[in-house]
């Protein structure tokens, strides 16, 4: 959690996305601190204060019912986004967020001072929403609160993992949900197995290193690329620069993945996918899959080649991840006949420096396994020790 407002927009900067922000009754704080850093023309294209009645109406495209609720800040960022991609070049990755309140004022209100924010983007829209104690804040207090759930509203479409905290007093709550798009809704119900999403942000029917060819590309699930495989929590510059040392070698071109369902780690929810797969747009296309093991994942990426550390390559040896008969034998000829095999790194371990040259791979696989050399590609950063920072206060690096 971060306290101070600019350290998390200095983050927001460093983000390729950038945003169309529309507001509605309060949220101007948010705007003057993006403003307040420099480098806002990296995080905003355009911002609307929507603050008449018929000029609310024309950002939501019709008069709502009220003009504060969930639908309405929805609505907002909908069309916000839309209007981020006119705006927008053609390579550049785009969001739009919306914000609709109604807060204290120089006369007494009857109803609720409430808030709701929603960031779109090409996967989903993301909401959330804070009824305010009545009379407990100043309107310079609540201002300020609908500015820092802005933010936070920012950050989710700007693949930034921290959140700001929003000071809020007893008995408020803050209520969020994700309203997938239909390709996510598709993945998360089960109606397909993968889900190729391309550098953009945008969902696309053909792998990623397909769709860079253009039209007549191969069809979803065909080959010619690389993997890298992980939960990117958070995505650092070791992934970005891993991949980027993999295409130099190989003379391939990269994607990354993130499997929701993993061998050796809890399963990631897809409201928790979709934050971690928004730090790829404007960055590098990503694949998201259910894919466990990397048998699997070869079966659903034929001739892919899987990019990893020497810490991964050694739990994919490791026997207690293959229940069924033949065991790893079986898994890596099956991994072996879709075409798969695995480029390794070196890692920093507890007991030094990692390589592929120190792990027990059965000669009968040998074939599988090449070592990416050290002077091609060393880095020692890991999300783990990133996260360990979050937990001190500290922002942490940006990818």
């Amino acid at each position: 959690m971060i306290d101070e407002p600019t350290t998390l927009v200095e983050l927001l900067h460093a983000g390729p996305t950038r945003l169309v922000y529309e507001f509605a009754g309060a949220g101007v704080s948010a705007l003057a601190l993006v403003h307040a850093v420099g480098g806002s023309s990296r995080t905003l294209l355009e911002a609307t204060d929507r603050y008449a009645a018929r000029s609310l109406a024309e950002g939501v495209g019709g008069t709502p019912a009220t003009a504060v609720a969930a639908d309405v800040a929805v609505a907002l960022a909908t069309r916000a986004r839309a209007r981020a991609r006119r705006l927008a070049g053609a390579e550049e990755s785009v969001a739009g967020v919306g914000v609709t309140a109604t807060i204290a004022t120089d006369r007494v209100k009857r109803g609720d001072h409430r808030a709701w924010a929603a960031a779109a983007d090409g996967l989903a829209v993301r909401v959330a929403g804070v009824t305010l104690r009545k009379g407990a804040r100043t309107r310079e207090a609540e201002e300020r609160l609908v500015g820092r759930l802005a933010l936070r509203l920012m950050a989710e479409a700007k693949g930034v993992l921290r959140e700001l905290a929003l000071d809020l007093l007893d008995g408020e709550v803050l209520e969020s949900e994700l309203r997938p798009g239909p390709e996510l809704a598709d993945f998360a119900g089960g109606g397909r197995a993968m889900l190729a999403i391309d550098s953009l942000g945008e969902c696309v029917d053909v792998l990623p290193w397909a769709a860079a060819g253009g039209a007549g590309g191969p069809a979803l699930g065909s080959t010619g690329g690389a993997v890298v495989s992980g939960a990117f929590h958070p995505l650092h510059g070791g992934h970005l620069g891993l991949a980027g040392a993999a295409q130099r070698h190989l003379g391939r071109p990269v994607a990354f993945e993130l499997a929701v369902a993993n061998a050796d780690k809890p399963t990631v929810e897809i409201a928790e996918a979709h934050r971690r797969a928004a730090q790829f747009a404007g960055r590098a296309p990503l694949l998201l899959t259910r894919a466990a093991r990397f048998d699997e994942k070869a079966a659903l990426m034929p001739d892919s080649v899987f990019v990893l550390g020497a810490d991964t390559a050694a739990r994919v040896l490791e026997p207690r991840f293959y229940p069924e008969a033949g065991g790893l034998d079986a898994a890596m000829d099956a991994l072996r006949a879709a075409g798969g095999r695995f480029l390794v790194a070196g890692r920093r371990s507890a007991g030094g420096f990692l390589t592929l040259a120190d792990l027990p791979v059965p000669a009968r696989h040998a074939d599988l396994f090449e070592a990416l050399p050290a002077s091609a590609f060393r880095a020692d950063v890991s999300s783990s020790e990133i996260r360990s920072t979050w937990s001190r206060g500290a922002a942490g690096e940006a990818p």
